[in-house]
């Protein structure tokens, strides 16, 4: 069984920087896709990074780039998402997700195993 535990969220200032960390177990962490999707209270979750399985590709929402960089560890089957420059559109719950199709995802519906989600909140 394949699970995803995300980790290093909490409340910051604006301007200031968060690092999420998502942990996988259970699964061949080595050919997944990971992405980062986040969902604000009365929104629709929302895809924010991804990147393929051997890291060489990435993708990032408009609204995060250039702030937020996506990363894996394959030696700690880990991905990150530094977030730095937050700002008050960022507050959400940040979740983690796996994609068997190890190829770059964007969509949440190509992922196939997700974490619970961690909650950033960001004080102006």
């Amino acid at each position: 069984q394949v699970q995803l535990v995300e980790s290093g969220g909490g409340l910051v200032q604006a301007g200031s920087s968060l690092r999420l960390s998502c942990a996988v177990s259970g699964g061949t962490f080595s050919i997944y896709a990971l992405g980062w999707f986040r969902q604000a209270p009365g929104k629709e979750r929302e895809f924010v990074a991804g990147i393929s399985w051997n890291g060489g590709s990435t993708s990032y929402a408009d609204s995060v780039k250039g702030r937020f960089t996506i990363s894996r560890d394959h030696d700690k089957n880990t991905v990150h998402l530094q977030m730095n420059s937050l700002d008050p559109d960022d507050p959400a719950v940040y979740y983690c997700a796996a994609a068997r199709a190890g190829t770059l995802q964007t969509s949440s519906v190509a992922y196939n195993y997700w974490g619970q989600g961690t909650q950033v909140t960001v004080a102006s």
